[in-house]
């Protein structure tokens, strides 16, 4: 797929392929109009064209050549703030094939699993490639970012969002339509990175320990409780690995006025998990867990992965009376 784009343009403005601009809002670029309820609208900057809404209209020639950071009034005396969209703005905005990881997760992401410029880091599946513009803001380009996607309509969404946020095709980023132990190529073999953003990611454990370079990281982002069980086992199980690290993060904003200082009404709550674990040396396994398990923990009713240690069976606990 990735061999059918056209090259990607000379960027003089941003070498560094941040997806950031700067200077005077110029006629193709996008920016988020917010009005005085804190509604959001983003739109793309044409000449001779109007932006609508319930408080009339505002033209578009009103805004190119103008600095960011102004407020305007429309037509209807609606007054809006003009700002060029942040990364984190974007992506819960963008036009979507399949959920996107939101800024918080992708914040973790990258800082957990120490994502750093120049790095080799593979990522399936893509979604609607919200993830993968933190990534490739984060490895720059003299990084690489490999990504795999199943479905053929989720790669198109993404690789459209990816393209307009950097103005042009990124040239650390690869994109493949296909499953990721199938598809991922065999140069691909000592890469710093791996981030599973997908169903059962516990069944790629295997490839990416593989791919994995000694020290490497792996990071996985699931949805639901039985998902996470089953990959922290699995990567347990396969001994390769440290000790995998599971958690979720909430975010809660507040409402400061006066003396009304209190938690705000909404909140950022469950949106996924996450799992890191490092990759051991080859041939290396990781030392056993000293903390035995909860009583139960590996009982009859368990039937997934078993750590290394246990038995392949486990009696019923007794109950006392």
């Amino acid at each position: 797929m990735s061999d059918a784009v056209p090259p990607a343009p000379d960027r003089p403005d941003d070498p560094t392929w941040s997806g950031v601009h700067r200077g005077p809002l110029r006629a193709g670029e996008w920016v988020r109009l917010t009005d005085q309820k804190g509604r959001r609208h983003n739109i793309c900057l044409e000449p001779g064209k109007r932006f609508f809404s319930n408080k009339g209209h505002l033209d578009h020639d009103e805004l190119i050549g103008r600095d960011e950071g102004f407020s305007v009034t429309s037509s209807a005396g609606g007054e809006y703030l003009v700002f060029r969209p942040l990364l984190s703005e974007f992506v819960v905005s963008m036009p979507r094939g399949a959920a996107v990881v939101y800024p918080k997760d992708a914040a973790q992401i990258v800082a957990m699993a120490d994502v750093f410029p120049g790095a080799r880091v593979v990522e399936a599946g893509v979604g609607s490639g919200a993830l993968t513009c933190s990534l490739l803001r984060a490895v720059g380009p003299g990084g690489h970012v490999s990504s795999y996607e199943r479905r053929q309509e989720f790669a198109d969404v993404a690789e459209k969002n990816v393209t307009q946020f950097f103005d042009g095709r990124h040239p650390a980023w690869e994109l493949t339509v296909g499953d990721l132990v199938e598809a991922m190529k065999e140069e691909e073999s000592s890469v710093d990175r791996v981030v599973l953003d997908m169903l059962a990611p516990w069944e790629c454990v295997d490839r990416v320990a593989e791919a994995l370079a000694p020290g490497g990281i792996l990071c996985a982002y699931v949805a639901t409780t039985t998902q996470l069980g089953r990959t922290v086992e699995t990567v347990r199980a396969h001994g390769g690995f440290t000790e995998p690290q599971p958690w979720e993060t909430l975010v809660r904003d507040w409402h400061v006025e006066g003396l009304a200082v209190r938690p705000g009404h909404k909140m950022i709550g469950h949106t996924g998990f996450l799992v890191t674990a490092r990759r051991m040396a080859h041939g290396e396994v990781a030392p056993a867990k000293k903390r035995r398990p909860a009583p139960g923990a590996y009982g009859v009713d368990y039937s997934g992965p078993r750590p290394s240690g246990l038995p392949p069976t486990a009696s019923a606990e007794p109950f006392e009376e």
